[in-house]
């Protein structure tokens, strides 16, 4: 595959060669993690999307390099002395792609757009009386109870990010997509140059106007020091690597580990991880449909589980990787957790078991494949493995991962259209607790999927109000020991991905997504 990937016509026509010659320090050209194929970051949690949005549209507050949330668009904030009431004032000079200033209408529809998707924002409007407009400038949120988590929530960074619209965007649906990529974002969407399937580009945006500090995680200063980003979508892992080798690209967003050590071994190239946690794998379970609608089947599946092969499928022995039980992820000063919550030892025997008890009656079982991922596709191939082991018959289905993303969403039975597994993965960042992990959500506020036990929703609830940290500590173990036991989804493991650059570019700045901004092509 290497071989023939090596021997691949080149990426750029004869004329993009010269158009590359003249601009090469003005234009980055990229591979990014996936297909681009849904534009609106609220309706979904596609890190693709999360990723295109960070270019174009912008955050009330943002986490710095220490994961504090600081002001981004606000530029001056305050909170009543019984803490019910938050006053926030934007930045003068912020302004839409199209030149409307940005007004403290706009931010109003998309945080209560925002707040009907996201479990973070869901939980604030839980608590929230009123968020009213004072002026074109300001606007004000009232709590009905004081709560810890107002600037954190504002200030997600990952899925689904609390990102500014203009206010006609943001009227709409929230379970409708919208369409349009009008931001206010340090990038402009060259909506009219987008092919799906082939090629993004952004522009730097002349009226964004950034914050004096200096850039830190998604915080600080968005300066943008080139002119132009170029995101080709490529499928074809050794091309992609072939393309970063004779610098007719400048970054990989992921790449497959078997190419690591081939790119390592070039003097105009850095391969190293870019996101400071990294990232927690999951196996994404349907619990509406037979056989995972019941317990003992989804358990019998966990029973099979063998971390280490998911690991080693996905980064290989290149990329520093651990197992780790605990929905929530595990710190560095953790061990796996394993027997702590319960998790059951690997047994083979014990799973086909199960398998039997619950009833499964050897009906296909549909486990998606995103065949173009370099991390979800050899993860997905193990998936099936495990369960062929276990007396699962399994119809591995091939498909780009935006495919798999429209896929997921479905309801349906997956003889009709629909899905009974599927890997994803989450940074480590995206799940540290119970309002930002969407693995955990359930009933009303789940994610696809769709588990339901009351039990979460009160857990959750306790959680996000309680103000004493032991207590909140105990709490979040014990949702972590109730996910283990009902397998609301399976851990399979945490890892650093890696990326890939030219030595030219400089100024990248570490995070859980690809920021574009302070990088300067030298």
């Amino acid at each position: 595959m290497l071989q023939a990937g090596l021997a691949a016509p080149a990426l750029l026509s004869a004329a993009g060669r010269a158009t590359m010659a003249q601009d090469r320090r003005r234009v980055i050209r990229s591979v990014p993690i996936g297909d681009l194929r849904a534009l609106d970051p609220i309706w979904t949690t596609a890190y693709i999307t999360r990723n295109h949005a960070y270019m174009v549209w912008d955050t009330l507050f943002a986490l710095d390099a220490q994961n504090r949330p600081q002001p981004q668009m606000v530029g001056e904030y305050g909170t009543s002395g019984d803490g019910l009431t938050w006053t926030f004032r934007l930045r003068e000079g912020l302004r839409w792609h199209d030149n409307a200033p940005v007004r403290a209408a706009d931010c109003v529809a998309s945080v209560r757009r925002w707040g009907q998707k996201d479990g973070m924002g869901r939980a604030l409007m839980a608590v929230t009386d009123s968020i009213e407009v004072r002026d074109e400038r300001t606007f004000e949120l009232k709590l009905k109870r004081t709560v810890g988590f107002v600037l954190d929530a504002l200030g997600k960074i990952d899925s689904n990010v609390p990102f500014m619209m203009p206010e006609r965007l943001a009227r709409t649906d929230a379970n409708t997509a919208i369409t349009e990529g009008i931001g206010s974002g340090p990038f402009r969407f060259k909506r009219e140059e987008w092919i799906p399937g082939a090629k993004v580009v952004y522009e730097r945006f002349e009226g964004y106007v950034p914050r004096p500090e200096p850039a830190s995680q998604a915080a600080g200063g968005k300066v943008v020091k080139v002119d132009r980003v170029e995101s080709l979508y490529t499928p074809d892992a050794a091309t992609a690597a072939n393309g970063l080798l004779t610098g007719e690209l400048d970054l990989l967003e992921t790449l497959s580990h078997d190419l690591v050590p081939m790119l390592e071994r070039s003097r105009d190239v850095t391969v190293a991880p870019n996101d400071p946690l990294g990232y927690q794998l999951f196996m994404v379970i349907n619990h509406l449909h037979p056989p995972f609608n019941d317990q003992r089947a989804r358990k019998a599946v966990q029973t099979a589980v063998s971390q280490s092969d998911f690991m080693a499928a996905v980064v290989g022995r290149h990329t520093p990787s651990r197992e780790c039980a605990a929905i929530f992820g595990c710190t560095a000063e953790e061990d796996n957790r394993f027997a702590a919550l319960g998790w059951p030892a690997r047994d083979l025997g014990k799973a086909r078991t199960l398998l039997r008890e619950s009833g499964y009656d050897g009906r296909p079982v549909v486990v998606m494949d995103p065949a173009d991922n370099a991390i979800l596709h050899p993860a997905a191939l193990v998936a099936a493995d495990t369960l062929k082991q276990i007396g699962v018959n399994v119809d591995l289905i091939a498909m780009d991962w935006s495919t798999l993303v429209q896929r997921r969403a479905s309801k349906a039975p997956p003889d009709q259209g629909g899905w009974n597994i599927f890997v994803t993965n989450a940074t480590l960042t995206g799940i540290a607790n119970p309002l930002l992990n969407i693995f955990t959500r359930h009933c009303d506020d789940a994610w696809f999927g769709w588990p339901c036990h009351a039990r979460v929703p009160e857990l959750t609830s306790a959680w996000a109000f309680e103000t004493d940290t032991a207590k909140r500590r105990q709490i979040r173990t014990e949702l972590e020991r109730f996910h283990v036991e009902y397998v609301s989804s399976i851990p399979l493991g945490q890892y650093r991905s890696v990326i890939a650059y030219r030595n030219a570019l400089k100024g990248l700045i570490p995070g859980p997504a690809l920021f574009y901004w302070n990088i300067e092509k030298t």
